[in-house]
């Protein structure tokens, strides 16, 4: 898996510990779409590291088995977050 962060984003991770925790949600509406969670602080999850070759440590579910080919990280201007989208992406399909 490719890891393509912005500069923004890395500089933003870095100021929250370095650490960036992607997950799936699936949402109770419109057929129960799957996006990207992303957030700085592990919470009570557990999680799989893959590595910090980004400039960052990217942890993911343990239970995930279909890897993307690229994860894109950005941030998101309003409210100033982290994004986090699966082969270009925002939703898993």
């Amino acid at each position: 898996m490719r890891i393509i962060a912005t500069e923004e984003a890395r500089e933003l991770i870095a100021d929250h510990g370095g650490q960036l925790y992607v997950s799936i949600k699936q949402a109770r509406c419109c057929g129960g779409t799957r996006t990207l969670a992303a957030k700085t602080e592990a919470g009570n999850a557990e999680w799989r590291t893959i590595g910090d070759e980004a400039g960052f440590e990217l942890f993911l579910p343990p239970g995930l088995t279909r890897l993307p080919e690229e994860l894109h990280v950005a941030v998101r201007r309003f409210p100033r977050r982290i994004e986090a989208y699966w082969d270009g992406c925002a939703w898993v399909i």
